[in-house]
């Protein structure tokens, strides 16, 4: 991917927008989960928190604000936010965003969920929120009225290797399998954008 580019693209994360370290302080601390994470649906009024995040990713492809809106309000039930509590000692139960996910069913097989972005802020990065955003709202599944989610799609360029661990592992650890195939051609797009080749996650394990 190319991390200037800002045209309006459909596909998952890239490469600054998931957990993956990004400075040393994050190695020392990629397997320590965040404390006092929370993670629920957007609403309407978060729509422009999920905007802000993808921008100040720096490399995720930046769809309208309006797009997030409606991801926030039609969405909402395959979408997640993740706040980290205000107050010094976590009293605040809610802080400002540090993450979302947006996601939502394929039409012709609603037990699939296609991954479109992660976006993680900088100071939550290499602490695994996007994994517990994938958890959130895939376990949420179970939950409603539709199908339980018993297989993930997400489009991945072939150099966005923090993108493809961070499916991995969450694949491994939801002892489900990861392959790839093809997806978007590099001809489908008109502004010169990469391949996005298809990772799909099969056999999800509900959560414990």
């Amino acid at each position: 991917m190319d991390t200037t580019d800002t045209a309006t693209t459909n596909h998952s994360t890239d490469d600054s927008s998931t957990d993956s370290p990004t400075d040393a302080t994050a190695s020392s601390r990629a397997a320590e989960p965040l404390p006092g994470l929370t993670v629920r649906p957007p609403t309407t009024a978060d729509g422009a928190a999920m905007w802000r995040l993808a921008r100040d990713s720096g490399s995720l492809d930046l769809n309208s604000s309006y797009a997030y809106l409606l991801l926030a309000d039609h969405f909402a039930a395959t979408c997640r936010l993740a706040f980290l509590p205000e107050g010094p000692d976590g009293s605040d139960t809610e802080g400002e965003p540090v993450g979302f996910v947006s996601t939502y069913r394929l039409p012709a097989d609603p037990a699939t969920l296609f991954v479109w972005q992660v976006a993680v802020d900088p100071r939550a990065r290499g602490r695994r929120v996007a994994g517990r955003l994938l958890d959130a709202v895939v376990d949420a599944t179970a939950e409603g009225d539709g199908p339980a989610v018993t297989r993930l799609h997400t489009t991945v360029t072939a150099d966005n290797v923090s993108s493809r661990r961070v499916f991995a592992r969450w694949a491994a650890e939801r002892g489900a399998t990861l392959r790839e195939t093809t997806g978007y051609e590099a001809a489908h797009f008109p502004d010169g954008h990469e391949a996005e080749p298809l990772l799909v996650i099969e056999g999800i394990r509900p959560p414990r």
